[in-house]
């Protein structure tokens, strides 16, 4: 069974108005801003691009599995300040994904966590194809493997 995939980077609206406010406002909703010190060491989930050195960004708290299941989850996330949202064609992986070692999750339709792998991003298309062939998973998460921050979600689209 062919499959082609859809990975969906999250939407710069959520994240525009941070960046005006000040540092104290932002430590008070747990943000932090910060100015990236080296690359690849801050992934932006709005771009999917990694943040040159010496580029603002955010740091911040992020419900990233907002579901009504066990597996519900948040962690921190990056958001470059002008960042665009990525629109990935469909099957395309981001040079972010492919340059890393990731962890895919596997979801079904009750939120409920169905499988979980470790890949090295080279092989991530190979490891989503294999996933949606398994008709019970509806959409997986990639996360970096070491750090677990979230990166995106991916979703079959026939």
């Amino acid at each position: 069974m062919a499959t082609s995939f859809q990975i969906t980077a999250l939407p710069v609206e959520k994240f525009e108005s941070l960046f005006a406010q000040s540092d104290e406002a932002l430590s008070a909703l747990g943000v932090r801003r910060v100015v990236a010190e080296s690359k690849p060491n801050y992934p932006c989930r709005v771009s999917l691009v990694d943040a040159e050195i010496g580029e603002e960004v955010l740091i911040i708290p992020f419900v990233h599995h907002d579901v009504l299941s066990p597996y519900r989850a948040s962690g921190p996330i990056f958001v470059r300040m002008n960042a665009r949202t990525a629109s990935p064609e469909a099957d395309e992986i981001p040079s972010l994904l492919r340059s890393r070692q990731l962890s895919v999750r596997g979801y079904d339709a009750l939120a409920m966590m169905v499988s979980a792998d470790v890949v090295n991003g080279n092989d991530l298309g190979l490891l989503i194809a294999k996933r949606f062939e398994n008709g019970n998973i509806k959409y997986l998460h990639i996360h970096n493997a070491s750090p677990g921050c979230y990166n995106c979600r991916v979703e079959w689209v026939g």
